[in-house]
């Protein structure tokens, strides 16, 4: 699929890595719909990348109904939707319901709703893409969050099954995996699990963007921003016992320095 002149939505764009993602693609051509729920972050973002901001609620059933309708409307079709918008919430055993019911509405339940608003007009038009911004915790896992990891895996789960069902009709599902990012939730990580998230380098947004660029480029399901996962994923897969045990280390090292 050609960026170039291509209808974009990106949600969670007002900063981050979202809006890194919209800079790069508008600066490839691509006619870009900025959204965030931050409306002033997702106007600044627009006017400078030249795109069309429409703010709001990414993940309710009605926001993502807005969002789509509304983008349809200004691009005269999608062509690329980036479910981007994510949130970390809740932190071990006790995070409470309020977090873990937002952090599945957020970052899983708006994939789903997106999907099922674009995926049948793809299937018309004979192709589209749908690209997920999870996280390398939905590969692993992340010490400390048991809402985002599950989320997050969750996440991957579901662009895993999207893939399965439509590739073969030209409907291409990627999922993009990175580790530690310099974002605003990496501020706020703290001085612990940054040191944990920076174990193979932080990187920027744009850098984040640019391993997205080389992915949309070859039809990857993972990107993988942070190619150290890909080892990650396997050892994981192949010795999970081991793996298990390493983690748990690592949970010991983190509680002997006061971070959980």
């Amino acid at each position: 699929m050609a960026v170039d002149g291509a209808g974009v939505v990106v949600t969670g764009a007002g900063g981050g890595i979202g809006a890194a993602i919209a800079t790069k693609l508008a600066q490839e051509g691509a006619r870009v719909v900025v959204n965030d729920i931050d409306a002033d972050g997702a106007r600044e973002v627009a006017e400078r990348i030249g795109g069309h901001a429409i703010p709001g609620d990414a993940a309710s059933d009605d926001g993502v109904e807005a969002l789509v309708t509304a983008a349809r409307e200004h691009l005269d079709g999608i062509d690329i939707f980036f479910a981007n918008a994510g949130i970390d919430r809740g932190q071990g055993l006790d995070a409470g319901e309020p977090d873990w019911a937002a952090s599945i509405e957020v970052n899983v339940m708006a994939h789903v709703r997106a999907a099922r608003r674009l995926v049948p007009t793809w299937l018309e038009a004979g192709g589209g893409r749908f690209v997920v911004t999870a996280s390398a915790a939905g590969l692993l896992t992340m010490l400390g969050s048991p809402t985002y990891s599950v989320s997050k895996h969750a996440a991957v789960a579901y662009a895993e099954w999207l893939s399965a069902t439509y590739r073969h009709r030209g409907i291409v599902v990627q999922a993009i995996c990175p580790q530690g990012v310099k974002t605003r939730m990496f501020d706020d990580a703290g001085g612990g699990l940054q040191e944990v998230l920076s174990h193979d380098k932080a990187l920027t947004p744009e850098e984040v963007a640019e391993a997205v660029w080389q992915g949309l480029a070859d039809d990857r399901f993972l990107i993988l921003p942070h190619p150290q996962v890909q080892d990650y994923y396997q050892l994981r897969a192949s010795k999970t016992g081991s793996w298990l045990n390493g983690m748990n280390r690592l949970q010991q090292r983190l509680e002997a320095k006061g971070v959980f």
